[in-house]
């Protein structure tokens, strides 16, 4: 059974939808009881770093860095979860590489 033209129009569409609604989608992630916190669009842009005055330690700067990295691979980790999620309202479930 072969998809109809107009099936994979109706789901192109969907798809460019999708993807203009992930850009303007933010997930945020938050380590260290909040000494820092970052946000990231759906298409894993950051887009906000905050860091609380108390983690900045002139004596310790790598304690700060270890932070940093590790807000950043969880908000990476929540955007991609996010992208599944959203392309998965329109692909039923089946992963398509490049896409999920």
């Amino acid at each position: 059974m072969r998809p109809n033209l107009n099936e994979m129009k109706k789901f192109q569409q969907r798809m460019a939808k999708i993807q203009e609604e992930l850009e303007n989608e933010n997930v945020e992630a938050s380590v260290g009881g909040g000494a820092v916190t970052v946000t990231m669009t759906g298409h894993q842009k950051l887009v906000g770093v905050k860091i609380a005055p108390e983690a900045i330690d002139p004596e310790d700067p790598s304690m700060l860095e270890d932070l940093i990295l590790a807000a950043v691979n969880e908000a990476v980790q929540k955007s991609q979860e996010l992208v599944t999620k959203r392309m998965g309202q329109i692909t039923g479930g089946l992963r398509i590489p490049g896409l999920t």
